[in-house]
């Protein structure tokens, strides 16, 4: 990845990266030397991270190239709520793949979460890792049925999940809802350190990881291929693309992906009798607007607030749309919560993601690229498509063939 896609990641400072006075120090250097290796992962985020991790831990031999410094681009830029539920419902994905396969996708993702999180918990890797329930709302009278229908499909494919009423739900977040569904089994964590962790937790099964190292060209010679950066290169069987989505590297593949910016806020640090006022629990909500709007709680009780999402699109003045946008992303949680008006925002910041027409990633090969795995296009809940991404790509290298590799491969949609 170029140091110019690199700047279009995100913008404002995170709050992960605020602990530093400046631009963390480069942790591994930079790939100057050939090398060779099992497989090469483009991508020094948390896919990238996860993936060296999975493929190291299997007795893989492993290089993970990075344009920048690991952690922080979109992985920095993100909020961090690792959810069980797609950003498309249960009901919404059986309209277009039918409920057999419906099901199956949920229950993908929801075995990604509680994987992820033993992964963690294994390694031992600090990111303020809490499970947390999600509930999610509807404040819109048009949206009640919708909602309602969705839990029917949750519960029929056996997901537990609890119906709130206007007053339960106030009770629980502070929020004046219509109805919500609340379920259990998701989590939350501070995604720049977790990805650090990882990729140590790689390094120390034997990956070797490069940062400051963009990839410039990659080349397929016989049954390998070559990855070139500017200083050196790398022969492996296979390349990883893990960069999020679809680099000028794979122009034929842009057209399947619509790129959105998201925004996050985050007030200072509060203390017990101001969190009571602004009455949201330690649960993790969103909403079922489109976009949609979401927050959650830090480890160290700062109030995180996301979403207004914004399709990206040629002549836009990105500068004001960011004031723009976490304008509007204040003054809705304002609305929702009211005590929020008088809090000061510490931190704003915005990351860019790619979203694909069913909200689910591409995993896997591509026809036009021999040599080539992909994993890109996680929509809203990357953190559990990244894992789930890591593992499933580790099958293919080892040639299982499971039927959950037809679910997310490019040729799905027609």
């Amino acid at each position: 990845m170029s140091g110019n896609e690199r700047q279009l990641l995100r913008k404002g400072r995170p709050l992960w990266l605020s602990g530093a006075s400046g631009p963390p120090l480069l942790r591994y250097a930079a790939l100057k030397d050939r090398l060779e290796a099992d497989v090469a992962i483009v991508g020094g985020g948390i896919t990238g991270a996860l993936v060296a991790c999975t493929f190291a831990e299997a007795g893989v031999s492993v290089v993970l190239l990075e344009g920048a410094r690991v952690g922080c681009g979109s992985t920095a830029a993100s909020s961090a709520l690792l959810l069980q539920e797609p950003d498309h419902g249960m009901a919404q994905l059986a309209e277009r793949y039918g409920s057999r396969i419906s099901h199956r996708l949920w229950q993908s993702s929801r075995a990604a979460v509680g994987d992820f999180i033993a992964l963690l918990r294994r390694r031992r890797i600090a990111c303020d890792l809490v499970e947390r329930d999600a509930i999610y709302y509807a404040t819109e009278a048009a949206a009640v049925e919708r909602l309602r229908r969705e839990l029917g499909f949750r519960t029929r494919a056996g997901f537990e999940a609890e119906w709130l009423t206007p007053g339960a739900i106030r009770m629980a977040t502070g929020i004046a809802a219509r109805a919500a569904i609340r379920t259990s089994g998701s989590a939350q964590l501070n995604p720049y350190r977790a990805c650090l962790g990882l990729v140590a937790a790689a390094a120390s099964s034997g990956a070797q990881i490069f940062e400051g190292s963009p990839v410039r060209r990659i080349t397929p010679a016989r049954d390998r291929v070559r990855v070139h950066t500017a200083s050196g290169h790398v022969d492996a069987a296979r390349v990883v693309v893990a960069t999020g989505y679809a680099t000028a590297h794979f122009r034929p593949l842009v057209g399947r992906f619509r790129m959105y910016r998201t925004y996050v806020l985050a007030t200072r640090p509060l203390g017990r009798s101001e969190r009571k006022e602004v009455g949201l629990g330690d649960v993790m909500v969103w909403d079922t607007e489109r976009p949609y709007h979401y927050a959650r709680w830090t480890a160290d009780h700062r109030l995180l607030m996301g979403g207004e999402d914004r399709l990206v699109e040629p002549g836009q003045r990105r500068g004001a749309q960011f004031v723009r946008a976490t304008a509007d992303l204040r003054r809705h949680f304002e609305a929702l919560l009211p005590a929020v008006a008088d809090i000061p925002i510490e931190a704003a910041w915005e990351g860019l993601f790619a979203l694909t027409p069913d909200s689910l990633p591409y995993i896997g090969p591509h026809r036009r690229y021999p040599g080539h795995l992909f994993a890109l296009g996680y929509g809203g809940n990357g953190m559990t498509f990244s894992f789930l991404a890591a593992r499933m790509l580790l099958e293919q290298w080892q040639g299982v063939r499971a039927a959950d590799h037809h679910l997310f491969r490019f040729g799905r949609l027609r």
